[in-house]
């Protein structure tokens, strides 16, 4: 027989929920930002272009940017078209960037844990290995936020066979790394259910602008004809994300491009739900009913 994961049954699209957005919307809206941090000529690296040696330094400081110029600019639009930001947060980026992240918790963030570096994947790791780096990652972040984080996202969308199963015991709600639906799905583990939150891979600027390398137009595209049909559908209610990382998004051209989707996401709150991850997460841990 095929091998499978034994985390979730197929369930078609059409199959009905116990729950529905507040107001009765049919959408939710979620925009994560990726702040990350790499290894200076060591681990595993984002590339602009195919990199040389290491140190490799042109790509290294393409990355920082994000964090040293892209990540302040995007705040500020954010702010003007208020945008709620869903940060996903690898927890070295609290001593490798101070400040930043304060930045946005005042402005209304919410911050899910995104392993302690992307220099580094999950992939691979050995049961010892993967608690510790989910046990370091939390602990950080817990310190900072003054609360652990509930949602998870592998660095590299990374797992090992017992990833599930570690996050749910380590007081996880939900995670990030399977995007096998536009709802909402639990995941069975073995310390009690988890929720999948659908996490976007084709509107991720990663995936369409430097790896398919798509224009920031196309991206910009992409984002508002996946909201206009997503509103146009008669359907369950689904979620839309969108995925950006510090380094692209907040380029300058590809910044001015992009607040016309976000100006069109926002204009949308009379029909969808604009709000972050933590918060759709916790509506339906709410709402919805857990596998028993």
């Amino acid at each position: 027989m095929l091998r499978t994961h034994h985390r979730y049954p197929y369930t078609p699209f059409t199959a009905p929920v116990d729950w529905t957005w507040p107001g009765g919307r049919k959408l939710a809206i979620y925009v994560a930002l990726n702040l990350e941090v790499y290894g200076f000529g060591e681990g595993l690296s984002e590339q602009l272009v195919p990199g040389g040696p290491e140190p490799d330094v042109l790509n290294f400081a393409w990355r920082d940017y994000g964090n040293r110029v892209g990540a302040w600019r995007l705040l500020e639009a954010f702010r003007a078209i208020g945008i709620p930001v869903t940060l996903l947060v690898n927890a070295e980026i609290y001593d490798s960037c101070p400040g930043l992240v304060e930045a946005y918790r005042a402005a209304g963030a919410c911050v899910a844990a995104h392993g302690r570096t992307n220099a580094e994947s999950q992939a691979g790791l050995d049961e010892a290995a993967e608690r510790k780096l989910i046990a370091d990652a939390t602990r950080v972040i817990a310190g900072q936020e003054g609360k652990p984080p509930a949602g998870w996202l592998g660095p590299w969308i990374a797992e090992t066979i017992r990833t599930p199963d570690l996050l749910r015991e380590a007081g996880y709600r939900y995670v990030l790394d399977w995007c096998m639906d536009d709802r909402p799905v639990w995941l069975t583990t073995t310390a009690g259910p988890l929720l999948a939150l659908p996490y976007p891979q084709e509107l991720n600027d990663s995936n369409m602008i430097v790896a398919r390398r798509a224009s920031v137009g196309e991206f910009t595209g992409a984002v508002i004809d996946q909201l206009e049909e997503m509103l146009a559908q008669d359907g369950p209610p689904v979620v839309l994300g969108v995925a950006l990382h510090a380094y692209i998004a907040g380029q300058p051209y590809r910044l001015r491009r992009l607040r016309a989707a976000f100006e069109r996401l926002a204009a949308a709150r009379d029909r969808a739900w604009l709000t972050t991850a933590d918060a759709i997460a916790s509506h339906v841990w709410t709402q919805g009913m857990p596998p028993r």
